[in-house]
């Protein structure tokens, strides 16, 4: 009795099937719960609600072409809005590694859509001849994949980095004639300020945004309308576009119709894109985060030009030791989107015919990228770079002590003559400063105006006068 209280029976295409009695979805979910119990991870919530919103519009497009009754397609439109607004996550319990189409998911939101809708309407919605009218997993879930990733970057990851690119070009300002050492091959180098390379962060971040903005006209088209193989059967003329047009509007996203269906469904390049310049993304922001920590090392025995807020004791043994943890939860954001972008680029590359089936692992890769980018962005911006702050005395010292401050004598004094000096200051240890003193070949004026750090930062040849 208790087990007759706890299932309830449905059935589809191949007979019976025990369901939870509380889920709302139907047969061919619980099928696909059974047979997957892979990771345990299931499909993103962005992608369901990316599902929901298809839904509910082509919904709305069935009923003005006249494919579905309007009592019918009313209440799976509404329906379907509750499960983009993310009202039902708890009903989509199919593992992410499934079968390769998204054929599983489309029919658990196809279900449980349907279930919704019958409530309703108080009369039996069925979801493959109502919900899924005039579609098919094979136009919809990969439609579903770009809407989400269309949305969770125009949304979530472009602002995120905007907010990056304005926190870093803050601080360049603020310490705009903080001058340091360069360096390069992590030797010392010609001096540079600490705003000119935080200066340049905020470049680099920036262009990684406009590459990936540079994208999104091509995630947003949509293979919608091909139906099963891209020929477009049983979807009546001008749902595709009618349907694409009401998401564009919903969502706030530039979304269009596939130029041609069998590309679009044949293949993923368009994902496979975006997670590229996503992995260029992390690159530039390990850069930034490497930086960052090299020059808050210390406190004693590191550069320390730089300190960054303590967010938290770092050692369970070691007393008052601090850690820079927002730049190595940055590095590790790097190391899995890295991860992401292989499996990502390997995925796409396995269409064959007229489908990918990889649709699902693309989906959880390109998604999860998009999210922990958006998020660790943030992060780094409000948690760290906003805090940092110069010692300027020290960024001043290494500035003095860097031998190759001396390459801004070589008009003076020619190539060799200062290798020579360069030489002597580093056998001696004395600054270049000094050595050029002692050996007399210029005198404290000229010798001032030639190591003028902070020009010495801004480039050309320095005064002769």
């Amino acid at each position: 009795m208790a087990d007759q209280d706890a299932y309830r029976i449905e059935h589809d295409t191949m007979g019976e099937v025990r369901v939870p009695r509380a889920a709302r979805w139907g047969a061919q979910t619980q099928r696909a719960v059974e047979n997957f119990p892979v990771s345990g991870g299931t499909v993103a919530p962005g992608l369901i609600h990316a599902l929901g919103a298809i839904k509910a519009a082509a919904a709305e497009v069935n009923a003005e072409l006249g494919t579905v009754d309007a009592a019918v397609a009313g209440a799976i439109a509404s329906a379907a809005a509750e499960v983009a607004a993310g009202d039902h996550d708890g009903e989509f319990p199919v593992d992410v590694f499934q079968t390769g189409s998204g054929t599983s998911t489309n029919m658990n939101a196809n279900e449980v859509i349907a279930g919704l809708a019958a409530e309703r309407l108080g009369a039996a919605v069925h979801p493959n001849d109502h919900v899924n009218a005039s579609q098919s997993s094979n136009d919809v879930f990969p439609s579903a994949i770009h809407v989400a990733a269309a949305v969770a970057t125009t949304h979530h990851l472009l602002p995120a980095l905007d907010h990056l690119v304005e926190v870093l070009r803050d601080r360049a300002v603020a310490n705009a004639e903080v001058v340091k050492a360069g360096r390069t091959h992590l030797m010392d180098a010609t001096p540079v300020t600490l705003g000119q390379e935080l200066a340049g962060y905020a470049a680099q971040v920036s262009a990684a945004r406009e590459r990936i903005a540079a994208t999104l006209p091509r995630v947003g088209e949509l293979p919608l309308g091909g139906t099963a193989t891209g020929t477009g059967l049983n979807a009546p003329e001008g749902f595709a576009a009618a349907v694409i047009g009401r998401l564009a509007a919903e969502l706030d996203v530039d979304l269009i119709e596939a130029p041609d269906h069998f590309a679009a469904q044949g293949a993923r390049d368009q994902l496979v894109s975006l997670s590229g310049e996503l992995r260029a993304l992390a690159a530039g922001l390990l850069k930034v985060a490497n930086d960052v920590r090299w020059m808050a090392s210390g406190p004693k025995t590191g550069l320390a030009e730089i300190r960054i807020p303590d967010l938290q004791p770092g050692s369970s043994i070691m007393p008052g030791k601090v850690n820079p943890v927002i730049p190595e939860a940055v590095s590790q954001v790097v190391a899995q989107v890295y991860g992401n972008d292989a499996a990502v680029a390997f995925a796409g590359s396995q269409g064959n015919f007229e489908l990918n089936v990889y649709l699902p692992v693309i989906a959880r890769n390109l998604l999860e990228s998009i999210s922990l980018l958006a998020t660790v962005s943030r992060l780094f911006a409000d948690r760290c770079l906003a805090g940092i702050e110069a010692d300027r005395d020290r960024c001043q010292a290494y500035a003095e002590a860097t031998p190759q401050a001396a390459t801004a004598l070589n008009p003076v004094l020619g190539y060799e003559r200062v290798a020579a000096l360069v030489k002597e200051s580093a056998r001696s240890g004395k600054t270049i400063r000094e050595v050029v003193l002692e050996a007399g070949v210029l005198d404290e004026a000229e010798l001032d105006r030639s190591l003028d750090l902070l020009a010495l930062t801004r480039g050309g040849i320095p005064d002769k006068a």
